[in-house]
């Protein structure tokens, strides 16, 4: 699911959205006789590992060893450096220790943060000031320069960082953690026997959905969403950031986008993604899995979409584990 990212950790997030093939029951690429007897099967699959960021050299380690972060935890800290700070590559360091919960992998962490241009010294964004602190979990390959460093820090724990940002600039990060919590990796509650004729899902051991479309699927023109799962939590509203677990097929079958093969959970505001995510998972309960048929109005309409072509119906098996406000 592309969205909205905050300006700043975009920056220092690296993507790793798995775009996979249709693959059959037998593990087949083409599905062989399971497929055509079932209708096109959609698997999903562990995305690649990603190559290790190069260590930083020597001047790195000096240029952010220099990066001066003064202030109290809790509030927007003041940093000061020697402009222009350059650096070839990803370089961090603790600025001080948390005295809070500990964070461990898996866990949802809630942060605040400051971003600072390398070249002039000028803070380009603030979670402290537009009042918005990001969550993610703990071990998302999109966040992999903040996992190492903040897996096994306690909440109050400072980092400082810098990177090459999209534009190509470096760009110096102060990262606070805010908060830990510990959410659930798949739907919990009670089983809901879906209508006939509609994709099936079938769960792995750890929750990972398998769809099957059947054979002559006619796809609906309206959103269609279908409870697999009920919750029994507060229901979601459309302000809300919401954390899930999920999967996304076309309807020949293939998979184009899945939390399950990056191995976490994601977080993102319900109001930033595609209008039959907005209006499909608002009104559920957390904990509850649901089956979305989004027609391509609702989608990503006329317009090709990387691997989803343009006017395309989309299917999401979604697992809606927490949602807080945004």
């Amino acid at each position: 699911m592309k969205h909205r990212t905050t300006a700043g950790l975009a920056a220092v997030a690296l993507a790793s959205i798995a775009l996979t093939g249709c693959a059959g029951q037998d593990g087949s690429a083409d599905g062989g006789d399971a497929a055509a007897s079932n209708g096109n099967v959609c698997e999903v699959t562990a995305a690649p590992e990603p190559s290790p960021a190069p260590s930083p050299s020597e001047a790195d380690v000096k240029a952010v060893d220099a990066i001066k972060v003064d202030g109290p935890v809790g509030e927007e800290p003041k940093v000061t450096f020697k402009a222009p700070l350059e650096v070839a590559g990803p370089t961090s360091r603790v600025v001080s220790d948390g005295t809070g919960e500990e964070l461990v992998d898996g866990a949802q962490v809630t942060i605040n943060y400051v971003v600072i241009a390398g070249k002039d010294g000028k803070t380009s964004g603030s979670t402290w000031e537009t009042k918005k602190p990001e969550s993610f979990t703990l071990g998302d390959p999109q966040y992999d320069l903040l996992n190492d460093r903040l897996i096994g820090q306690k909440v109050g724990a400072r980092l400082v960082m810098a990177s090459t940002a999209m534009d190509q600039t470096i760009q110096v990060t102060m990262v606070e953690v805010a908060e830990v919590k510990e959410i659930p990796t798949r739907a919990e509650g009670t089983e809901v026997a879906p209508k006939e004729g509609l994709p099936t899902v079938a769960l792995a051991d750890n929750g990972q959905p398998t769809v099957t479309i059947p054979k002559n699927y006619e796809a609906p023109t309206e959103l269609l969403v279908q409870p697999l799962v009920e919750g029994d939590g507060a229901e979601v509203t459309k302000d809300q950031t919401v954390t899930v677990q999920y999967a996304g097929c076309l309807l020949d079958g293939t998979s184009f986008d899945s939390s399950w093969s990056r191995g976490t959970p994601t977080s993102f505001p319900l109001n930033g993604v595609i209008p039959g995510w907005t209006n499909g998972i608002a009104g559920q309960k957390v904990g509850s899995q649901v089956l979305l048929v989004v027609p391509a109005d609702q989608g990503y309409g006329d317009q090709e979409n990387g691997a989803i072509p343009a006017n395309s119906t989309l299917v999401f098996v979604v697992d809606i584990l927490e949602a807080k406000a945004a």
